[in-house]
């Protein structure tokens, strides 16, 4: 495998929103209209990218408060186009390594389901920490439900980085 994480321009988008409505990610990923990604590309408050093996792109990820002044980024979005083959942990691994290396966020979270075990697993893999159920967070699909809140801190990447266990190798 010949992977890199690139950001991503306009001419993903078709991409990033056929991934995101793949069968079955209705219920997990979540997913915008393409007026509502293009603002979201073109501002500065979120970074793109697209996981490409070779010349073939299998996944991408959507960080929210890139470079905030707050110092705290949020992974709003991650999809793969084929799960269970480990794609989703290597683009989040070097999702995490873009963040803490390119910019000075101190905090990196992410939310999911709590019945999303998968994900929590992959999340656990590169570094995540659960620290507790936010109720009625997350608005999907017109109901608001539960969401884990997973973060890593910029001291834990850095003890992994420095013990050969950075997130893009583990």
């Amino acid at each position: 495998m010949n992977f890199q994480l690139v950001r991503a321009g306009e001419n993903d988008l078709p991409f990033i929103m056929a991934t995101e409505r793949r069968e079955g990610y209705d219920a997990l990923v979540g997913r915008w209209d393409e007026a509502r990604h293009r603002q979201a590309l073109l501002d500065d408050a979120h970074a793109y990218f697209v996981g490409v093996d070779g010349s073939e792109p299998i996944g991408f990820v959507i960080l929210r408060q890139w470079a905030s002044v707050e110092r705290v980024t949020l992974v709003k979005r991650i999809a793969v186009t084929a799960p269970g083959q480990g794609h989703g942990r290597m683009l989040l691994a070097a999702a995490v390594d873009r963040v803490f290396l390119e910019t000075d966020a101190y905090r990196l979270c992410i939310g999911l389901f709590p019945d999303n075990h998968r994900a929590r697993r992959a999340y656990e893999a590169v570094g995540f920490t659960a620290e507790g159920i936010a109720r009625g967070s997350a608005f999907f699909k017109g109901v608001h439900r539960d969401e884990l809140v997973m973060a890593q801190l910029r001291p834990e990447w850095e003890k992994r980085r420095r013990l050969g266990h950075s997130a893009a190798r583990t």
